[in-house]
């Protein structure tokens, strides 16, 4: 009896020196998680976990001794009067054993997020579209892993991309450059060619080097307008006498496969806008239009009020774009492949310095076409 008083008041004290540990070390991390309510570490979830656990384990454990105390007190002979006199031992056992297994799940826990993370590492670098996926306590290093997968798929994009437009900026420029070193090597190595042909290969030579301009010009002006560096000086501007004007300015382009404009506005239709801007926006679709339609076709713009918009359309007969071009129309550099192996097309920069115009201006442009019919539609704000 004695033995058995002895390891009673001894197990009563490793209760109360387990119990008191978990509250207070409970206690403090709720002191600590009430300025942090998200639970931003994960170290202090496992804590939190592990105490918890911990206590809720040591609280069930001793209630069931509680109770099977009071039951087994109502036998006094056989195995319940045995079990009786020995559940703090048992108690004990108890713990020894559920503590065991507790630090060796929380203990396991940080190695398997480890592995977690390591494979996440090899994820980000991918080169597809998969995105990081982790355990709930590590939700925002998954976060920033997708951030950081997602800033090294654009960088690939934007260098890819980069590369693409160098090798489109020395196509265009070789292709002028080489015709005009090619024609003055002919008339420096020939000085008694005939007038005649003297003056062809000087216009040839002249006329490259004006595309070239044009080509550097172009340049300068989109990587103005990516720059943020573009003003935009607004006025009240006549739509019907701005369109006519650059119709007629385009008129010799639009001549030479015998396409026409027609255009079609209502009275006094005016917006708040550039006018020099968008004269550029409009010469630029038409020039777009002239060389993408077929030939003695007619190329039509119309103009419509709505709510609070105007819309621009530009309508134009010539070859069905794929859905897949239509995507990347207004990119920088963007051709059709008939378009950049002619010597009439453009540097590809027409369309997106439309758009970037469009945009300062507040409104949009979209392309659209099937059935052999190309739509340009321009919406700008009637007032801003």
């Amino acid at each position: 009896m004695i033995l058995v008083k002895k390891v009673f008041i001894f197990s009563k004290t490793m209760i109360i020196c387990l119990l008191c540990p978990l509250l207070c070390g409970l206690f403090f991390f709720w002191k600590g998680a009430k300025g942090e309510l998200s639970y931003k570490s994960t170290e202090k979830r496992l804590k939190a976990r592990l105490y918890l656990s911990l206590l809720v384990y040591t609280v069930v454990g001793y209630g069931l001794t509680l109770i099977l105390d009071y039951i087994f007190s109502k036998f006094d002979i056989g195995i319940f009067a045995w079990l009786y006199w020995r559940l703090d031992l048992l108690f004990i056992l108890y713990l020894m054993l559920g503590f065991i297994c507790i630090f060796n799940y929380y203990w396991k826990k940080p190695w398997g997020y480890l592995d977690e993370v390591i494979d996440a590492t090899q994820t980000v670098y991918e080169q597809n579209n998969h995105t990081v996926s982790l355990s709930e306590p590590l939700k925002e290093l998954e976060e920033q892993l997708n951030q950081i997968k997602m800033s090294v798929l654009l960088s690939k994009q934007a260098e890819e991309k980069k590369n693409e437009i160098v090798m489109y900026l020395a196509h265009d420029i070789r292709t002028p450059l080489t015709t005009v070193i090619g024609y003055l090597s002919l008339l420096h190595e020939a000085p008694d060619m005939p007038e005649q042909q003297k003056e062809k290969y000087v216009k040839v030579a002249l006329d490259k080097a004006e595309r070239l301009e044009r080509l550097i010009n172009e340049l300068f002006e989109i990587t103005k307008y990516n720059a943020h560096t573009v003003i935009i000086k607004k006025e009240n501007v006549d739509l019907h006498c701005l369109i006519a004007q650059v119709i007629d300015e385009i008129y010799p382009t639009l001549s030479a496969n015998g396409n026409t404009a027609v255009f079609t506005a209502e009275d006094n239709l005016s917006v708040n806008a550039d006018p020099e801007k968008l004269a550029r926006v409009f010469s630029n679709l038409l020039r777009n239009a002239a060389s993408y339609s077929y030939p003695q076709t007619e190329i039509t713009i119309s103009t419509k009020r709505l709510e609070h918009d105007i819309q621009i359309t530009f309508e134009n007969r010539g070859k069905t774009i794929p859905q897949e071009q239509l995507n990347s129309i207004f990119e920088k550099f963007n051709r059709l492949d008939d378009a950049r192996l002619s010597n009439t097309g453009g540097a590809g920069l027409g369309l997106s310095i439309a758009e970037e115009i469009i945009h300062l201006h507040g409104g949009k442009i979209t392309a659209s076409s099937q059935n052999e019919t190309i739509d340009f539609v321009i919406t700008l704000p009637l007032s801003a």
